[in-house]
């Protein structure tokens, strides 16, 4: 019996843009539409169609998000992902240390599977309200800091106007006045909410849950819901999920791999599985200080980041896809609403995908498809359609862009 090779197609799916004369891009449509493709194979061997439980067909997704938008996010966290300078120590107005060893990184990365590298991405939960530009040794995020990683991919989450919480919030006005702030200022709309910790009434959490859901959020991470890991091998219920929270932290009293050690044990478990998984996890800061005991010391933060990128990215068995909650989400959503059909006649392959009415704030359409064929192959397309395949190698990937 011939060994069957498995072919990643990946799909990247845009919407078509009017650009005026301020800048602003916007959606012509968002009707359905139908693309379509043949596969030219160069055997009668037959072949399948499936669609991919994960971009780039990859075994678990993970995703992580920093909370609350503090300074060490641009400092650290992102110059070691990214690549680039990673801050020296650097004190901040509250008097805690949010920079880093000050060396250069190179990145971290996993691959798409056809010899490109993607660098690791995280999401930010940020208060609007907290965003600004000084003092220089301010503890939050400066927009210019949002924007750049932001525009290098990485999400923006929304986490209320000013993080309240106390007896009194008004938290229709959180959620929307946050949802305003990111919009006139970075020029987007939020779409998943991730609760604010601390003091409140009884079940506050709740209020936030469904006012979130209520205005425009798809999912809500909060203090008890479903997950934090998900199997993603068949359809996954994404109707306003409310996703249970949970924490990757440094010790509170010294600096020790062993305390980092347990989070990647308990990880190493769960990729381990043998069904494709989405896990999500949070913290705070990434400075050298344990931000209000409740974040990870840059330390800590390198060591964990660097040795998922060791084991599961680009170095290691490339397993992983390193991505930011919405991401993954909007993957797994459209994933689940597309149809594939597919006839073969002979060495012909016609592939067919209906796709559904795409929500106007998914900044993200991708799609992979796994097919089972032994033979290698080309692409012919008579759409407008900018296709990619490596289909004369053993690997066989395709990438279509509208």
């Amino acid at each position: 019996m011939s060994k069957r090779i498995l072919l990643i197609i990946v799909i990247v799916i845009f919407c078509s843009f009017n650009v005026f004369s301020n800048g602003i891009i916007e959606k012509d449509s968002l009707k359905p539409k139908t693309i379509s493709f043949k596969i030219k194979l160069k055997s009668t061997d037959k072949i399948k169609v499936e669609v991919s439980p994960l971009k780039y067909n990859k075994h678990f997704a993970y995703s992580f998000t920093l909370d609350d938008g503090y300074r060490s996010a641009y400092l650290t966290a992102f110059p070691l992902l990214n690549g680039g300078k990673i801050s020296k120590s650097s004190i901040n107005e509250w008097k805690i240390d949010q920079g880093g060893d000050g060396t250069t990184s190179e990145g971290l990365f996993y691959s798409d599977g056809m010899g490109n590298k993607i660098p690791f991405k995280l999401a930010l939960a940020i208060n609007g309200g907290s965003i600004r530009d000084l003092p220089e040794n301010r503890g939050h995020l400066s927009w210019a800091e949002v924007k750049e990683m932001y525009n290098a991919g990485w999400d923006i989450l929304n986490h209320g106007f000013h993080h309240a919480t106390k007896h009194g919030t008004n938290y229709l006005i959180e959620v929307t006045g946050n949802t305003t702030s990111i919009k006139q200022n970075l020029n987007f709309k939020m779409s998943h909410f991730v609760v604010p910790g601390g003091e409140g009434d009884e079940k506050y959490y709740l209020e936030y849950e469904k006012d979130a859901l209520n205005n425009g959020h798809f999912s809500v991470a909060s203090y008890y819901g479903v997950g934090p890991v998900f199997k993603v091998d068949s359809k996954v219920d994404l109707d306003k999920m409310i996703s249970a929270r949970t924490f990757v932290q440094s010790s509170k009293d010294t600096i020790t791999f062993k305390t980092t050690d347990r989070y990647l044990k308990t990880l190493d478990s769960i990729v381990k599985q043998p069904n494709t998984v989405w896990f999500n996890e949070f913290t705070h800061g990434t400075g050298n200080t344990n931000l209000w005991n409740l974040s990870m010391r840059f330390p800590d933060f390198k060591y964990y980041m660097t040795t998922l990128a060791n084991k599961y990215g680009a170095k290691g068995n490339d397993s992983i896809w390193m991505a930011p909650w919405q991401e993954v989400y909007e993957y797994i959503w459209l994933r689940d609403r597309l149809k594939i059909d597919f006839q073969q006649k002979n060495k012909e392959v016609t592939v067919t995908i209906q796709l559904p009415v795409i929500p106007e704030t998914f900044r993200n359409y991708d799609i992979s498809l796994n097919i089972e064929t032994v033979s290698k192959f080309e692409i012919e397309s008579n759409q407008n359609l900018k296709i990619k395949s490596d289909g004369k190698t053993t690997h066989k990937q395709i990438s279509i862009q509208l």
